[in-house]
């Protein structure tokens, strides 16, 4: 746990970001404006991990999930946020998927390049035990 309160507030880089993102160009904020955004920021993502944690205790988990997130938006009756979060939830499930498969392709060509050289490696071994045999050989009918 924290050890002060202000060990829950989000970090001031990450709020001036969203702010400076919402605002249009030009607009000003205050330090402390900024400072009450950060501090009910915080609040609100405590609220919403302490509903969604009621969810998953209800479901005998201890680990959040996506739906319990979306499940205490509903009991903090956020609705017109819901279909936002969903959108975003299924744009960011789509990305990790598509890192995972690529993922796995760069695996699939690394083992195939890996068996490839493997293969070059045994056929320059092969040429070199040849090409000692034959010297052999020939010493033995020079004899």
């Amino acid at each position: 746990m924290a050890e002060r309160p202000e060990d829950l507030n989000l970090p001031n880089a990450v709020i001036t970001r969203i702010i400076k993102e919402a605002l249009p160009d030009g607009v000003n904020i205050s330090k402390e404006a900024r400072s009450a955004i950060s501090r009910a920021a915080s609040v609100f993502v405590l609220y919403a991990t302490s509903c969604a944690n009621n969810f998953a205790m209800k479901g005998k988990r201890k680990t959040l999930n996506a739906g319990d997130v979306l499940s205490a938006m509903e009991e903090m009756e956020f609705q017109r946020f819901m279909v936002p979060l969903k959108e975003s939830l299924e744009v960011y499930r789509r990305e990790q998927k598509g890192k995972k498969e690529a993922r796995k392709d760069k695996d699939k060509k690394a083992d195939s390049e890996e068996q490839d050289k493997s293969r070059e490696e045994d056929n320059d071994d092969d040429d070199e035990r040849m090409e000692e045999e034959e010297p052999n050989e020939e010493e033995e009918v020079d004899n």
